[in-house]
């Protein structure tokens, strides 16, 4: 499994025992894998494990239920899964088995799928709390409150039944948030595989070429690195780079236009997530460039409240003050840069906050306040920092050379004890380094 994964089995089994230590001796956990998705009638979207699975056992396949049972004396964690079926394995692939789960997996012990109604509501009794995403799979909460009541059907007979029903994100969501050594060594390699497929593209750049080109320059890179995308690839050329969450990608470049690409390779279950805009045939407007320059600045501002023991917010704030201060000095906004800030009238152009998580979600989990407050930064942390600019091409409040630019720029980083990595760090960043850049392609 370390070869497979990256995650060595003694780190699954930390993980595990730290969260039944967090859960306590009477809870009770249950994780269950995603659900296959249906494409078109019998053929499925490509599989992808629950991140929660994932991280606490490293296990691939559908139709599996992780159980931790603090405490058991005939082991704690158990897995159900698919038992080893040579028909089916021939059209879907190998499977792993109860037989070879605990060996491979490093698990106490494991059973048939088909027999988890069996064994779950003896292993509910006697919990007091349950420890479960409520809400995320509809089908597995009906069963899950079916073995609950059946253990309830025997309170005349001794059974005591869970009393408490608890949110699994409370406890995982604050580990998950914290990466180690080895998740690092992966979200690098996410993120040069990153690199690659950004530099990839820029090198395809020209006029006349479509989006879709682009895109399949860049996740080509993604998979001959052995990566997929994290998430649906944006390249959106033009007016289209307004457009936040664009992914029809199928429009044709013209010379003088900006591409905005965001994309991100998945590496071993972790992502990366990088966003660069740039001029199709090479070279920025005085415009472009004007605005792409404000975006640096911005992002600069941002990374520099990027270190321990500063409030999450205070990267945005940075950011914001340092985009609407410019668009104040170039004539897109008037007035003066406090009421603009107290106002918020800056969001007609700067849409989006300024960064989020990153880890085996590409928008990963983890709380952003506590207890009202921003909560403080830490090391081990990771996000992304990714102001922009969107100036829609119909607002005659601005001069036309203004109008339908889209700049934003992205990349990742993981805290430190005195500051930050940039794990994006190597891909051309600012306009004059992207001019050299794709010069030199």
């Amino acid at each position: 499994m370390t070869r497979t994964t990256g995650i060595s089995l003694s780190a699954y089994a930390r993980r595990r025992r730290q969260l039944m230590r967090m859960a306590g001796p009477d809870a009770i956990v249950v994780v269950p894998s995603a659900p296959e998705r249906v494409r078109s009638r019998d053929t499925h979207h490509r599989y992808r494990q629950d991140s929660d699975l994932w991280y606490l056992a490293g296990f691939p396949e559908p139709e599996a239920v992780l159980v931790l049972v603090p405490g058991r004396s005939h082991g704690e964690s158990l897995l159900f899964c698919r038992e080893r079926d040579p028909e089916r394995e021939g059209w879907d692939g190998p499977r792993i088995g109860p037989d070879a789960a605990v060996d491979v997996l490093g698990l106490d012990d494991a059973y048939p799928i088909d027999d988890l109604d069996e064994i779950l509501p003896g292993l509910l009794e006697g919990r007091t709390r349950v420890y479960y995403h409520f809400g995320r799979d509809t089908e597995f909460d009906l069963k899950l409150i079916g073995w609950l009541n059946r253990v309830r059907a025997q309170v005349r007979l001794g059974a005591q039944p869970p009393h408490e029903f608890l949110e699994l994100g409370h406890l995982l969501d604050e580990m998950r948030l914290f990466k180690s050594r080895d998740e690092l060594k992966l979200m690098r390699r996410a993120a040069r595989i990153s690199v690659r497929g950004h530099q990839a593209a820029m090198r395809a750049s020209r006029p006349g070429v479509h989006e879709y080109e682009l895109q399949a320059a860049l996740e080509y890179e993604f998979r001959r690195s052995d990566a997929e995308p994290a998430y649906e690839t944006i390249v959106g050329a033009g007016t289209n780079a307004c457009v936040l969450h664009y992914r029809a990608n199928a429009g044709r470049t013209s010379a003088g236009e900006l591409v905005l690409i965001d994309a991100g390779a998945e590496y071993r279950g972790y992502a990366a997530d990088i966003t660069r805009t740039f001029p199709v045939d090479g070279c920025f407007t005085p415009a472009q460039r004007a605005l792409h320059e404000l975006v640096e600045a911005a992002q600069a501002a941002a990374l520099a409240q990027a270190r321990p023991g500063r409030p999450f917010e205070a990267v945005h704030e940075a950011a914001i003050a340092t985009l609407t201060e410019g668009l104040l000095r170039l004539g897109l906004l008037k007035g003066r840069l406090e009421k603009q800030l107290a106002s918020g009238g800056y969001r007609r152009y700067c849409r989006h906050k300024t960064g989020h998580w990153i880890g085996l979600d590409v928008h990963d989990v983890g709380e952003y306040r506590v207890d009202g407050e921003s909560r403080l930064l830490e090391p081990g942390m990771a996000f992304t920092v990714e102001p922009g600019l969107y100036i829609p091409a119909d607002d005659t409040s601005v001069a036309a050379k203004w109008r339908g630019i889209g700049i934003r720029i992205e990349d990742d980083l993981a805290l430190t004890r005195d500051g930050h990595e940039l794990l994006t760090d190597g891909l051309a960043r600012g306009a004059d380094e992207i001019e050299a850049f794709m010069a030199g392609g």
